[in-house]
């Protein structure tokens, strides 16, 4: 594990915790030699059947060719 003093933490915050994040090593911070908080990377994100995307995945049917043009006396128009 990483260990930093907090004066450069806080110099330099933005970018340890970017750090932190792209490779997952926790760092230390420390005030005159004293650990007083760790910098942890996010827990994965966890996978919510629930969530709206793709929830209806697979449950539609295709009766006929969706794309193949209307037969010529099924256009109203026509008539």
């Amino acid at each position: 594990m990483k260990t930093i003093a907090i004066a450069k933490f806080k110099a330099t915050c933005l970018s340890i915790l970017e750090h932190v994040r792209k490779t997952g090593e926790p760092i230390l911070i420390t005030k005159r030699g004293i650990p007083i908080a760790q910098v942890l990377p996010p827990p994965p994100p966890e996978l919510n059947e629930k969530s709206a995307f793709g929830c209806m995945a697979g449950t539609a049917e295709e009766l006929e060719d969706i794309l193949a043009p209307l037969p010529a006396d099924d256009w109203d128009v026509l008539k």
